[in-house]
């Protein structure tokens, strides 16, 4: 596997789906019980924006700073709303972590735990799980796992808290990846029915994606949303220019929330003349 996502952090798709994970962790919060996230693919958990790698690709420009430059047009008010749980996790961050930091799902997700919360992170990569021990250390309500995302998928479901998420964020790079996620899904709702699952995928191969969401829909007898964001860029342009997320057993309140903000965050992020934004139940 030779992914790495600094090369990615902060782009759109990171906005896409950390604003998501804001809005689901909310609703996590809502109620007073407590509840458990588990990362499968954690990464490192923090990324500089200003390092190498960012700087080679400049993909954050087209994500997060798009929402954070002063000198745009100001966000529209339904996207200040539907953002502000998120842009406050990354505001967070930066006055800890520095300006050009960015938060991965882990950050992210620590921003919102309450003292009887907690977080699994699992990051197999060894420097990638070295740097996510020392961010997140022992006593910070979140627990870094060396171990191989799919096996911590199979073995923490469902927690002792009985209410969670599971994030499942993998690379893709693998050609049986899209299979690996589909037969973690199945097996997922089978064993903790009620639990949610936040499953972030590219789209690069059209056929591939349809076949995988049609294989969920004849297996899954869950509620599930999928909400995917093109932005418009041109076919030679390079990097990923569209993905999407299935959520499984969603907080009731996200589809109407989506409905207004996912159509204005697509032209927010928009990289050519026809970016489009969807949101449908399974």
């Amino acid at each position: 596997m030779n992914y790495r996502h600094g090369f990615h952090a902060g782009n759109f798709a990171d906005v896409l789906k950390h604003a998501v994970l804001a809005r689901v962790l909310l609703h996590l919060r809502s109620k007073e019980r407590p509840f458990r996230v588990i990362d499968t693919h954690a990464g490192r958990g923090s990324y500089d924006l200003h390092n190498e790698e960012a700087l080679r690709t400049g993909e954050w420009r087209y994500g997060i700073g798009r929402l954070t430059d002063a000198e745009r047009e100001p966000l529209q008010r339904e996207l200040v709303d539907f953002l502000a749980p998120y842009l406050e996790a990354v505001s967070a961050w930066r006055t800890q972590h520095g300006a050009f930091s960015y938060p991965g799902s882990p950050a992210i997700v620590r921003h919102f735990l309450r003292p009887h919360d907690r977080l699994l992170a699992v990051e197999l990569e060894e420097r990638a799980f070295l740097k996510l021990g020392r961010l997140f250390p022992p006593g910070s309500r979140v627990k870094a796992l060396r171990l191989d995302g799919y096996e911590a998928w199979k073995a923490f479901i469902p927690p002792k808290e009985r209410r969670g998420l599971v994030i499942v964020d993998p690379p893709y790079e693998a050609p049986d990846e899209f299979g690996r996620v589909a037969n973690g899904l199945e097996a997922a709702v089978k064993k903790w029915a009620t639990g949610m699952t936040l499953l972030w995928y590219p789209v690069k191969d059209r056929v591939l994606v349809e076949n995988f969401v049609a294989r969920s829909k004849g297996h899954l007898p869950v509620e599930r949303l999928r909400i995917e964001l093109d932005t418009g860029a041109a076919q030679d342009e390079p990097g990923l220019s569209a993905c999407g997320l299935i959520i499984v057993n969603p907080p009731w309140t996200l589809a109407r929330e989506l409905e207004g903000a996912l159509p204005l965050l697509a032209r927010r992020l928009s990289r050519g003349s026809h970016p489009r934004a969807s949101c449908q139940r399974l």
